[in-house]
């Protein structure tokens, strides 16, 4: 909210109105040192704090998968080469022979 329009209604309201005996000294000064010294949200200070909490976040699941691959013991079946079946799954459309031109 624009705090200069904000002091003018407050400003202009209080002059239509007579002063209370009851209100206490310098009150108004009080107030206005209130809305003066809220500061105005950001909105780059509150993404740039929202993305900073998913990096530690993000960091803190690699460190304990990472820990966790390292210390847990590893299968029975860690001689085959994962490479070797990756890439032979990939090319297993590539290797057969094409029997739609045969008679």
């Amino acid at each position: 909210m624009n705090t200069a329009a904000l002091h003018e209604k407050l400003i202009s309201a209080a002059r239509r109105q007579d002063p209370d005996k009851r209100v206490p000294y310098a009150f108004e000064k009080r107030i206005m040192a209130l809305i003066a010294s809220r500061a105005v949200a950001d909105r780059w200070v509150v993404w740039s704090s929202g993305l900073w909490r998913a990096a530690v976040s993000c960091v803190a699941v690699a460190v304990v998968f990472g820990a966790a691959v390292l210390l847990l013991p590893s299968s029975a079946n860690s001689s085959k080469d994962l490479s070797q079946d990756f890439e032979n799954t990939l090319l297993a459309s590539v290797d057969q022979p094409d029997n739609s031109s045969m008679p």
